[in-house]
């Protein structure tokens, strides 16, 4: 049977028409018939009023399920599940000629007694519900086809880059679809312990900042190629992420983890005379029935808490970690309502000028101030929000709040104190971010030369290079956030047109601490004047750093030497008294 007449004959059994379109691709898929017409129950839930066809959002039921569409994390792939529901939506709209709703397809308001007693009495389902799952299931078949033929087929992409990412999404999803799966059955099946076992490479950012992306790349590939040997029958494994790998294995007995550990470190001591240094993060499954990824979560805890460890590569999950784990969730379940409720907070640090003793300018950072909780702290949130991209609606607030900020500074005559904001690897990828920043400069009525960007992470990335190029073109000052943090500094000052350097605060520490160190800051230094580069020295707080800065000509400086970050209106007091404005301009 086709997949309409299966929803047709599910149809006449008295289902509704979401349960019939889900019924018709369920077994196929992999799913539980039964399961899925509870599922789709709700699916449909709208129809009742009157709403959305049922036919709709049982199509985009059906779809998540052919294409993997439940990972949370994994960003990417939401991105693209979000393009095929409304490329779905224009294709349905179309052929039925706009009529998205019961009301319009039934001819009938089927969430009003009346309406539905006509729908009863002259079998309207039956007859014209027939022609919105047909136009549905037509859609599907033809997303599912093409979704298979992209997997080998990159002729018709738009270019050769469009299509490798569009592929290694699918493929991606395709790999978590197939490792979550074998995992599931290895839990329900084996008589045996299992044990979450998650590495990843020890300052991987280097390697890549050092020999490129693409030699990082090929480290990837060696350790996927070498896993399909080291790993046996019953021991499934998967690149989750970048550098971070998993591995599900059953075991008998704690030594037989411990072997396993150290055969992947002796097979991964180096690649290409590069030396590789890994963390492990083992967690020991106690319940079956918790969810996968709260399994992955607890093993990811504890490959974190090796990565800071001297002693160790290795640990096991304690139970002390779950502290972490509900900081997480109090985080993820917040984190919406923050933004609405305008928890997130502007904080402002001055940068000052040694020469003057005069605010020069300030460094916007965010603040999440919960009306239970108090202060969260960006240590807490922040690594979070970048690993789930929520990054970027919070970069949204703070932004639209340093042009707010700016435009009260400009209304009292100081233009003289531009705020720097954020500007992260995940912004730079596409062009949106770009309107958002133009957006606020056009609504707050302010010159773009006041709004400075902090760019970091840009070593051996083209793409993002260009990006940057273009905001300079654009009229924005770029700033080179954590100068001398890594080893691509130099590299980057090459490829993308900087405007500032930010000297990074350990940086600074390590340089002070011998008189070798201070003769490189001196010499950085006079390389920036030489490359007409404005220059500022981050986390700067005590008397012998502003001394020696002062000495070798780096006067811009920022820490808490001179103030630490603070909330904006007790920033906008200090700044006024610094430019000498009359408290009674103040209160304007």
């Amino acid at each position: 049977m086709t997949h309409l007449e299966k929803a047709v004959e599910l149809q006449k059994n008295g289902y509704h028409c979401s349960q019939a379109i889900v019924g018709a691709f369920a077994n196929e898929l992999g799913y539980n018939l039964k399961d899925c017409f509870k599922i789709s129950t709700c699916f449909g839930a709208g129809m009742r009023e009157g709403g959305t066809c049922g036919c709709i959002t049982a199509s985009f039921m059906v779809l998540g399920m052919a294409f993997g569409f439940y990972d949370p994390q994994d960003k990417e792939l939401e991105l693209y599940g979000n393009k095929k529901a409304e490329e779905f939506l224009a294709l349905f709209k179309e052929r039925m000629a706009g009529d998205i709703t019961c009301k319009a397809i039934l001819g009938q308001d089927i969430s009003k007694p009346e309406g539905l007693a006509v729908i009863r009495k002259e079998g309207l389902m039956l007859k014209l519900c027939p022609r919105a799952m047909r136009v549905c299931i037509a859609i599907v078949e033809e997303m599912i086809d093409d979704y298979h033929k992209r997997k080998n087929d990159f002729s018709h992409q738009n270019t050769a880059e469009e299509a490798i990412d569009l592929t290694s999404i699918i493929n991606q999803a395709d790999k978590r679809r197939k490792f979550t799966g074998n995992v599931t059955k290895l839990l329900d099946s084996t008589d045996k312990k299992v044990a979450f076992v998650q590495f990843d490479i020890k300052r991987f950012k280097i390697i890549n900042d050092l020999y490129g992306e693409k030699f990082g790349d090929e480290v990837l590939f060696f350790i996927s190629e070498n896993l399909k040997s080291l790993c046996g029958d019953r021991q499934y494994f998967m690149n989750l992420r970048a550098d971070v790998f998993s591995i599900v294995t059953e075991y008998e007995t704690d030594s037989e983890l411990d072997d396993l550990i150290t055969r992947l470190e002796q097979n991964f001591v180096e690649f290409k005379e590069v030396k590789l240094q890994l963390s492990f993060g083992v967690y020991t499954v106690e319940d079956r029935e918790m969810e996968i990824r709260q399994m992955e979560d607890r093993a990811a805890i504890a490959r974190k808490a090796a990565k800071a460890e001297v002693v160790t590569n290795r640990l096991f999950y304690q139970e002390q970690f779950k502290e972490l784990l509900y900081t997480r969730k109090f985080i993820e379940e917040n984190m919406n309502a923050a933004i609405d409720e305008k928890q997130f907070q502007m904080y402002l640090q001055p940068k000052y000028s040694i020469s003057r003793n005069k605010i020069v300018g300030a460094e916007a950072l965010v603040r999440w101030i919960h009306p239970q909780r108090g202060m969260v702290y960006p240590g807490e949130f922040i690594p979070i929000f970048e690993e789930n991209g929520f990054i970027r609606k919070v970069d949204y607030y703070i932004w639209e709040e340093a042009c707010h900020f700016l435009k009260r500074c400009a209304d009292l005559g100081i233009r003289d104190c531009p705020v720097s904001v954020n500007v992260s690897r995940q912004h730079l990828k596409d062009m949106d971010f770009m309107q958002v920043l133009v957006a606020n400069i056009r609504e707050s009525r302010i010159d773009k030369s006041l709004l400075e960007l902090e760019i970091t992470e840009t070593a051996n990335d083209e793409k993002i290079s260009k990006m940057a190029e273009q905001l300079k073109k654009d009229g924005f000052t770029l700033l080179m956030d954590d100068f001398g943090s890594g080893y691509s500094s130099l590299n980057v000052l090459l490829e993308t047109p900087f405007d500032v350097l930010k000297l990074d605060k350990k940086f600074m520490d390590n340089m002070m601490a011998s008189e070798k160190g201070k003769l490189i800051l001196e010499h950085v230094v006079a390389m920036a004047k030489k490359l007409e580069l404005g220059l500022l020295a981050e986390g700067v707080e005590t008397k012998e750093q502003v001394e020696l800065l002062s000495k070798i000509g780096c006067d811009r400086v920022q820490g808490y030497y001179y103030a630490k970050p603070m909330p904006q209106e007790e920033f906008f007091e200090m700044l006024c008294k610094d430019r000498g404005v009359l408290e009674k301009n103040m209160q304007k």
